[in-house]
């Protein structure tokens, strides 16, 4: 096993699910709740099964496709994502003031 790919992956993870709705959603329920191992346990086991049909997917996926035109489609949708940010969002927030 690739121990820096591990610890590398790792703290990748960790640092952007801090502040997660999923941590969120288990701190309040834990407030509320009577039982907390309960929650802890249910809430661990949820973000476990997600993680790991995220990384069965992703496998089969890397398994069906080559890698550069993985790399590609990774790119387009990310340019798509820009394009209508910056082009075609012409939504006014509603905290903006209208414009005369």
């Amino acid at each position: 096993m690739d121990w820096h790919l591990l610890g590398l992956s790792f703290i990748t993870v960790f640092l952007s699910e801090l502040g997660d709705k999923s941590q969120l959603a288990a701190i309040a329920l834990s407030s509320r709740g009577q039982s907390q191992k309960a929650i802890f346990f249910g809430t661990a086991g949820a973000l476990l099964l997600t993680s790991l049909l995220g990384a069965l997917a992703g496998g089969a996926v890397a398994e069906l496709l080559p890698t550069r035109i993985l790399k590609a489609i990774a790119a387009m949708g990310f340019a798509i994502l820009a394009a209508r940010l910056l082009f075609f969002n012409n939504e006014e927030s509603p905290d903006s003031e209208p414009t005369p």
